[in-house]
């Protein structure tokens, strides 16, 4: 069975743009988990926790989170809040090769400031909002054991570094 590579991080690492161009590079097909959701749900996510809630999110996320551990060869990109159920990062490990992908505060800002359809930062201080969400969750990221940096780095080169450091 070729083995899974599972992207995830916090929001605004480059998950979905580096998965994307992993996969077409490694010719894998390419799964982004949020867009996933949105397309079976038939909404945003924004609109999920709006009307549903996390949990109702987070409930999405382990359901899907359980299909695609049963699949193989694919290029997984994550929710940034994904890995909070531990079962989560247990089931992506016996499906594949887990990998973190960090970068700096400003560099999250920077990032998802241009695309505002982060319901968790729909909010008075993002810079704010980011460092504790950063803080809540660093431990569940800190579990992964394959970390990479994408600050300053272009999507090529952050596939260049996955692939010659854990693939």
């Amino acid at each position: 069975m070729a083995s899974n590579i599972i992207l995830t991080g916090f929001m605004g690492t480059g998950k979905s743009s580096v998965g994307r161009r992993l996969a077409n590079r490694l010719r894998r097909p390419f799964v982004d988990m949020d867009t996933k959701i949105e397309h079976q749900e038939g909404r945003s996510i924004s609109e999920i926790f709006a009307n549903e809630g996390e949990s109702y999110f987070r409930d999405l996320e382990r359901a899907l989170v359980l299909e695609i551990s049963g699949q193989e060869d694919l290029v997984v990109s994550t929710g940034g809040g994904v890995l909070m159920d531990p079962r989560n990062l247990a089931d992506f490990r016996k499906s594949g090769t887990v990998i973190c992908l960090c970068t700096t505060v400003d560099t999250i800002l920077d990032r998802v400031m241009r695309d505002r359809k982060r319901p968790l930062l729909d909010c008075e201080d993002p810079r704010a909002k980011i460092e504790d969400l950063l803080a809540e969750r660093q431990a569940m990221y800190q579990a992964v054991s394959i970390q990479v940096d994408t600050t300053g780095a272009s999507h090529d080169e952050v596939c260049d570094r996955i692939i010659n450091t854990a693939l």
